[in-house]
């Protein structure tokens, strides 16, 4: 286990170094397929692990690798910990990774900076991977960091775009205020229990009073709004849209936004010592739910209401672990892996066709020109919908079953989610694939044309993937569910209300109602439209003005204090400051340069009479 831990960690950091210390002298195809096999080979071994660790008589293995951090009371190794969460991460986050590793390789061919590309790819999967292979808060927090930089590089990968390197800056910025809170969490924790370590934490955690654990939480929470794009740091993510289509789907099916969900899971026993910090994370993710998929309604751009329809899916998730139905949201994260890769990717094999266009009103009718690119999104509509028997039916109707029990006003901001999720994939799908061709002026008279099998073969297998993946954890499977699996992770979980069979039933049709309500909605309206101001809202399409919000509150107050520092504090107070100290020197120099006349005759009369002063002060105090 030892070595197959280590493995899976470094095989993309090889990947990354080879192509670094060689790619000028590669090919594309070999810098393509050597970063592609190395996250391959990472999942092959992934797969070898879970297999040992299923017959393994511990479910808990960590691995050392050599001594880190020892300063005082501090004692931090690198080391990992396999256990069922951590080895669930990994399978998905490599899978996934190598998937759109092998669909990059046709999607960048001839862009320029093709092997800098697959070398950040590289870096962000390794990233990940420390993340969640990791056995203790300051290496996940390694990973963390590693994670927000290659976001960083990737989303303003065309730097020389404005709006790019200003969405590179926007998803850095809001990360490192999301960062505070884990590292408050982290000198809390410290502070408090004397450890970093995961498995000593969940250990000690019962002396952690009421107070410290949900500060505790709420700043895991604020950690976890920064990566994983929750209220109120969420609006990072959309812009992130700037990147290469790739990037897109790496980011939020395989890495970066799933990081915060984890982190929550992870910590799941300190959770449990907080019902209002738990009842914090649910209200955020019901209403990022929310908010985000009223936004999706009104997008036009097609990757941006697939950014926000992340948004609105990792609500889902946060909401569950809110409810304390953290296998049900490990559960989600692993399906909504499987199709919102698959939409994200085929999504960029529709830009592809179209020369980059990604305007939702400039598509139509494609569906007869992409025989494998509309057939794998549609699979990935059905999915994301809440269709039976598609993977996304069974994980997001496991939330909304356990939120039902949690808490019924949320529940029900659930299923009007879920009706508006429905609705808006319809809406997009109906727009690129249906109707009628308004596509010509984009690729110039010509017909739009399928991709490379490089690029077809990933959305195939996440097809299948997106069509099978509820076999996980449907309800009726008990001892071999991915639920039973996770379970000796988690310890404490808040005890739920079971439901009944009949009340379990009705839940389900309920799930499939709303999903109904969604998709005959947007097909009733969009069927014959491109754009309506009606059901196009400028209020959801400006992204209910949250970004001007911050405008207003921070940015412009900012900017004013800043103008003023640079027109007034610093030429009037600092430089005054200094001027007026060198003015006093200049002057007091001048003044004394007077009695400086050069003449020894000058000097001995000064010491003359300096001598005479001293006598007279010393008879003076004898007599």
């Amino acid at each position: 286990m030892a070595h197959l831990a280590t493995l899976i960690l470094l095989l993309p950091l090889a990947g990354f170094l080879f192509v670094l210390v060689n790619g000028p002298r590669m090919s594309e195809r070999a810098v393509g397929a050597v970063a592609t096999g190395a996250v391959t080979l990472s999942f092959v071994l992934s797969v070898a692990a879970f297999v040992t660790l299923l017959s393994s008589s511990s479910r808990e293995v960590t691995v050392n690798l050599f001594s880190w951090i020892s300063v005082g009371t501090l004692h931090v190794p690198a080391a990992l910990l396999m256990d069922p969460l951590s080895i669930t991460m990994s399978l998905f986050v490599t899978g996934i990774s190598a998937l759109i590793h092998l669909y990059s390789m046709g999607y960048m061919h001839g862009e320029r900076d093709y092997r800098k590309f697959f070398l950040y790819l590289n870096l962000f999967v390794f990233s990940m991977l420390t993340l969640v292979l990791a056995n203790n808060l300051v290496l996940t927090f390694v990973g963390w960091e590693g994670v927000g930089v290659c976001s960083y590089w990737l989303i303003s990968y065309y730097f020389d775009r404005d709006s790019a390197a200003s969405a590179g800056k926007k998803a850095f910025i809001y990360n490192r205020i999301g960062d505070v809170g884990m590292l408050v969490a982290m000198f809390l924790l410290f502070s408090h229990l004397h450890t970093l370590t995961y498995l000593s934490i969940f250990s000690g955690a019962g002396h952690l009073d009421s107070t410290a654990a949900t500060v505790v939480v709420l700043a895991l929470l604020l950690g976890a709004t920064g990566k994983s794009a929750q209220i109120p740091l969420f609006n990072w993510l959309p812009d992130a849209m700037e990147g290469p289509t790739p990037v897109s789907a790496l980011i939020h099916a395989a890495t970066m936004v799933t990081a915060g969900v984890y982190l929550l899971v992870r910590m799941s026993p300190v959770l449990a010592l907080s019902g209002g910090g738990r009842a914090t994370i649910a209200v955020i993710g019901a209403l990022t739910a929310f908010v985000a998929a009223t936004i999706a309604t009104s997008q036009k751009d097609i990757k941006k209401v697939l950014a926000f329809s992340t948004v609105s899916q990792i609500g889902y998730m946060v909401l569950a672990v809110g409810a304390g139905a953290y296998a049900a949201a490990i559960f989600l994260m692993v399906a909504h892996a499987f199709f919102k890769a698959l939409l994200f990717l085929g999504s960029g094999s529709v830009i592809h066709s179209l020369h980059g266009e990604q305007d939702l009103r400039k598509m139509g009718a494609l569906a007869k020109f992409l025989p494998l690119t509309f057939p794998t999104f549609l699979v990935g509509w059905l999915a994301i919908s809440g269709i039976p028997p598609f993977a996304g039916f069974w994980a997001k109707g496991d939330v909304l079953t356990n939120v039902f029990s949690y808490s019924k006003p949320l529940w029900i901001l659930g299923v009007v989610t879920a009706i508006l999720t429905a609705y808006y994939m319809s809406r997009l799908f109906v727009l690129t694939f249906q109707g009628t061709e308004r596509f010509r002026e984009v690729t110039h008279g010509a017909d739009p044309h399928e991709s490379s099998w490089v690029m077809t073969l990933p959305l195939v297998v996440l097809a299948v993937l997106s069509v099978l993946g509820g076999a996980l954890d449907l309800p009726w499977v008990h001892h071999s569910s991915l639920a039973a699996f996770l379970a000796p992770t988690f310890g404490y979980v808040p005890a739920l209300a079971t439901q009944s069979t009949l009340a379990q039933w009705g839940l389900a049709a309920v799930d499939v109602a709303a999903a109904l309500i969604g998709l005959l909605a947007a097909f009733s309206i969009w069927r014959d439209r491109v754009s309506s101001p009606r059901y196009e809202k400028s209020f959801l399409e400006h992204v209910w003005h949250w970004d001007d919000a911050y405008d207003a509150a921070i940015g412009r107050p900012l900017t004013a204090a800043s103008q003023f520092g640079g027109d007034v504090v610093e030429p009037r107070v600092i430089d005054g400051a200094v001027t007026g100290l060198a003015v006093l020197v200049r002057r007091s120099a001048e003044g004394s340069r007077k009695i400086q006349s050069g003449f020894v005759r000058h000097y001995a009369l000064a010491t003359v009479l300096g001598l005479a002063v001293i006598v007279v002060y010393l008879v003076a105090r004898v007599g």
